[in-house]
């Protein structure tokens, strides 16, 4: 094991004189609210896209990719707590992703490397969230009144408009009993769905399904790395090192308890979605398999009880998830514009934090008004941003910090992962933005219909 730097890299994070660290990432948490963090950041109704990421994969090579996904991620966080727990023992406890980073690896550029594919992350995700919330008022209204005039756009900003005032919640910690109740609608919109998805695949009128993949190779290939690109996006979170931050000190093995908590939901939710959803659907799934249950044209596939009352777990979810991915955003804010010698409440840093993030839900807010791709920003996303933080750097940062040799099998692992990950990310980053271009032909700005 390598002898533990003397000198802190980041004197100037200590929580003494950082409002961000002092704020935001409040270390007051127990392992039980890191795992309330984690599946809020990870199950979230992106689990409704797993049927129409088995579209692009068919039964074996979907299974076989989720299951993976599934492995190497949980892995990845193992090894990025190891880490954590490692510099926190040599008296250097990290509580940012990009400060950890550019510790371990020594590079300068790497700090801002993570800034920039955190803040991608971020973005999307909170735009992701605003849209998909929008989408779920848009479905209650239009089955309340199939006649009404409003808009998916006036929607949208309905939910940034509630979006604006969760987001003063000052710490991340303080997020931790709506967490709890994001996992459990979770589980409650999953089981619903499940259980609509059997009814309809058993109905009379149940849909006529194919599993076949595309006629032509190279589309075939293209659908495959973006589907794969989806499920990173769906595995991903990106955040681990400030979730692991609002713990309190020592650290060491919480998250490791909280992982364990987090993809005992993860098993749950992601199979019975996953194969519910492409059984009764098959190649003509769409990117929200709500919106399949609840054609455009014809009646609804499954008791629009069961329905609605799904699409309201998944709205409140979304409230929850938006929250959590802004902590990286909020931190930022906070540690530039905050006095950490004055109150979290006191008028010097109340008023520009209201400030400052409403006009950054107001962003989001307005990017997914205007840019409804909710499914293809997905699969862009997860290639650009959670791929390099959720299936690389981990794996780089244990080898440079544990150094295994490079005759040990973990070595071996943690360099295959890299590399196929990396090769996964490019491929992937090239097909979703591919995607992304053709579907621009298909909508309008502010369009009040997100495109597939």
């Amino acid at each position: 094991m390598p002898e533990p730097p003397q000198a802190d890299p980041f004197p100037e994070s200590r929580v003494e004189s950082d409002a961000g660290a002092a704020f935001v990432l409040e270390s007051k948490g127990n392992w039980w609210h890191a795992g309330f963090h984690l599946t809020t950041a990870i199950v979230g109704p992106t689990i409704l896209t797993l049927p129409y990421a088995f579209r692009g994969l068919g039964w074996g090579m979907g299974f076989f990719c989720l299951t993976v996904m599934g492995c190497v991620t949980f892995y990845s966080y193992y090894l990025m707590s190891m880490v954590l727990d490692h510099c926190e023992k040599a008296g250097r406890r990290h509580i940012r992703f990009r400060e950890l980073a550019a510790d371990v690896l020594g590079s300068g550029w790497m700090f801002y490397f993570v800034i920039f594919i955190q803040t991608a992350i971020n973005t999307g995700v909170g735009i992701g969230a605003i849209l998909l919330a929008g989408e779920c008022l848009q479905i209650m209204y239009s089955n309340l009144a199939p006649n009404g005039s409003l808009k998916l756009y006036e929607f949208i900003a309905m939910v940034t408009v509630v979006m604006i005032l969760l987001s003063q919640f000052p710490t991340f910690h303080s997020l931790r009993h709506i967490n709890l109740v994001s996992l459990l609608l979770s589980l409650g919109y999953t089981f619903l769905v499940v259980g609509a998805c059997i009814h309809a695949g058993l109905s009379e009128n149940a849909p006529p399904r194919g599993y076949s993949l595309e006629a032509s190779r190279s589309a075939r290939l293209f659908s495959a790395f973006t589907s794969i690109s989806i499920l990173a996006a769906i595995f991903g979170n990106g955040i681990l090192p400030e979730i692991q931050a609002t713990l309190a000190p020592p650290a060491t093995g919480k998250m490791v308890k909280g992982l364990a908590m987090c993809y005992t939901v993860i098993f749950i939710t992601f199979y019975s979605s996953a194969v519910s959803g492409y059984w009764v659907f098959g190649n003509k799934a769409n990117s929200n398999i709500l919106k399949s249950l609840m054609p455009d044209n014809g009646p609804s596939l499954a008791p629009t009880a069961v329905l609605g009352l799904a699409v309201v777990f998944v709205l409140l979810q979304l409230l929850a998830i938006g929250l959590v991915y802004s902590q990286v955003a909020y931190e930022i804010m906070e540690k530039q514009s905050a006095d950490v010698k004055q109150g979290v409440f006191s008028k010097r840093n109340l008023i520009p934090r209201i400030i400052l993030r409403t006009l950054y839900v107001i962003f989001c807010g307005f990017m997914a008004a205007m840019l409804p791709f909710f499914g293809d920003v997905n699969g862009v996303v997860g290639a650009i941003g959670f791929i390099p933080l959720d299936f690389v750097l981990p794996m780089l940062l244990y080898n440079m910090t544990f150094k295994p040799p490079k005759s040990s099998c973990t070595y071996w692992i943690n360099m295959f992962i890299m590399v196929a990950f990396t090769g996964a990310g490019i491929l992937g980053s090239f097909s979703s933005i591919r995607k992304l271009v053709l579907d621009a032909n298909k909508f309008k700005l502010f369009s009040s219909d997100a495109v597939d």
